[in-house]
């Protein structure tokens, strides 16, 4: 049986990723995704791809906050990093250090990592779905 603390942690984990997140999506549900599209075009890619981002950045974080379909919303997380990493970010990896002493890639490095710790933790008892299912 798990214990208090680790479910706990998973909670903390998982309302700390999907809060911070989501302020992302709220973002783009306002302001719309116009400038991922113009990234994606750039690069030989098809825009309705950036339409992705909703399910990263605001399905995902809800998914998290809730604790129902946990691992789903922790791996749509990583893809999502993943692909702004690639198409955003790709030329800071090596951008070690910042004025600051702090890795450029910091704040995406957390959210694919802790997207990535939530796909294989799950959701812990601390959830509506209290961590019963496959994808919690």
């Amino acid at each position: 049986m798990q214990s208090t603390r680790d479910d706990l942690g998973k909670l903390i984990l998982r309302l700390t990723l999907g809060i911070l997140l989501l302020f992302h999506g709220v973002n783009k549900v306002f302001y719309g995704v116009g400038f991922i599209e113009g990234m994606l075009t750039s690069h030989g890619l098809p825009a309705f791809i950036a339409y992705g981002t909703y399910l990263g950045e605001v399905l995902a974080p809800v998914l998290l906050i809730l604790g129902v379909l946990t691992r789903l919303g922790g791996l749509l997380v990583v893809i999502n990093m993943i692909g702004a990493l690639m198409l955003v970010h790709v030329s800071q990896i090596a951008q070690i250090v910042k004025e600051t002493g702090a890795w450029a890639l910091e704040l995406q490095a957390f959210y694919l990592l802790a997207g990535l710790a939530v796909l294989l933790l799950g959701a812990g008892r601390f959830s509506v779905s209290g961590g019963r299912g496959t994808w919690d």
